[in-house]
């Protein structure tokens, strides 16, 4: 394993891994050891009570961040006539029917969310293996089949972001930038928070959230306190 830079060690040494933080006391220690030289975008994982095997037991969704996450994301709408105007319009910054199919078949992936149509998912449909290991297949259950073209690239726009559990049962999601202040990033980890509670499987049995681990990019990661809820008089 690479040695740790100077930086990060100092950082980690601030952090008791023997406690569990409550949402706002991470937050604040996520900020205190972030790098310096960049906005860090900052980040939870959570270890499900799942096995994401079973179709039953495999937790997505969406949620719109009420602060935004500190980026603007790029999206992409497979889209033809009136409904590529209209993503056009509400700000997409590539649409295309055919076209942009055999660009992202191509291996075309600088995006960071996909939308399409019904009408062209058969097509679209083709683009698993480009989209897929990379969670930008359109999909109707996050919103990103749909006519509604408009609503769905405003709130991705706006901070709207995509979960899935992963094969290991983690579930990785941001929840925005280390300059944001304490309270915006504390209100983004529990709407998204909540959401995922909302989505526990009913086939999930004991401990739905194990472990929950929040961290900054390149940072040393903070461990959370999964039963806590995120009211900032936690802390």
């Amino acid at each position: 394993m690479a040695q740790r830079s100077k930086a990060y060690r100092a950082a980690a040494a601030k952090i008791d891994r023997d406690n569990l933080y409550t949402p706002l006391e991470a937050v604040k220690l996520a900020k205190e050891t972030a790098s310096k030289n960049a906005d860090a975008t900052v980040e939870v994982v959570l270890r499900l009570g799942v096995d994401p095997r079973k179709a039953d037991q495999l937790v997505r969704g969406t949620v719109n961040l009420p602060h935004g996450t500190g980026k603007t994301a790029r999206v992409i709408v497979f889209a033809n006539a009136a409904k590529a105007e209209e993503a056009v319009a509400a700000g997409a910054d590539e649409v295309g029917g055919d076209e942009l199919i055999a660009k992202v078949a191509g291996g075309y992936t600088d995006f960071d969310a996909a939308v399409a149509t019904p009408d062209l998912m058969g097509k679209v449909g083709r683009l698993g293996k480009v989209l897929g290991p990379r969670g930008l297949m359109p999909n109707p259950k996050t919103g990103t089949v749909t006519m509604d073209v408009t609503k769905a690239v405003s709130d991705i726009k706006g901070g709207k972001i995509e979960f899935r559990v992963d094969k290991h049962a983690n579930l990785h999601f941001i929840i925005g930038k280390a300059s944001f202040d304490d309270t915006a990033l504390v209100e983004n980890y529990s709407a998204a928070l909540d959401e995922i509670l909302r989505l526990k499987p009913s086939a999930s049995k004991g401990r739905y959230i194990s472990k929950a681990t929040l961290s900054t990019t390149f940072g040393p990661g903070i461990p959370l306190d999964p039963s806590k809820t995120t009211k900032l008089t936690e802390a």
